[in-house]
């Protein structure tokens, strides 16, 4: 299952030491929705080797524009506390897990 990240506790798993992939998103937001099922088949898959988490952009303000988050969806993936890609709008599971899997 997809972990919670908000504006309290972001830190705790952007300073570990796994990737780390976090999807913004907001319930009313229909592709958020429709990618909402394949975040947490990535979570569940990757659940040893990186951490995948969603921010709800309605209830944390602070970390969306930390990262300067216009729209949602909006994935950004991390290596070592670091943004190396980011996915704006939708995307398939497979383009999803191949940006996962660059991150090892």
């Amino acid at each position: 299952m997809a972990l919670e990240i908000t504006d309290s506790n972001n830190l705790n798993y952007l300073n570990g030491d796994k990737p780390v992939v976090i999807d913004f998103w907001a319930p009313w937001c229909g592709p958020c929705k429709a990618i909402g099922p394949v975040i947490e088949e990535l979570a569940h898959e990757y659940e040893d080797q990186a951490v995948i988490g969603k921010c709800n952009v309605d209830e944390n303000t602070d970390l969306p524009a930390q990262y300067g988050i216009r729209s949602i969806p909006t994935i950004i993936f991390f290596k070592n506390g670091e943004v190396v890609d980011k996915q704006v709008g939708a995307a398939t599971k497979s383009a999803l897990a191949d940006k996962i899997k660059a991150l090892f």
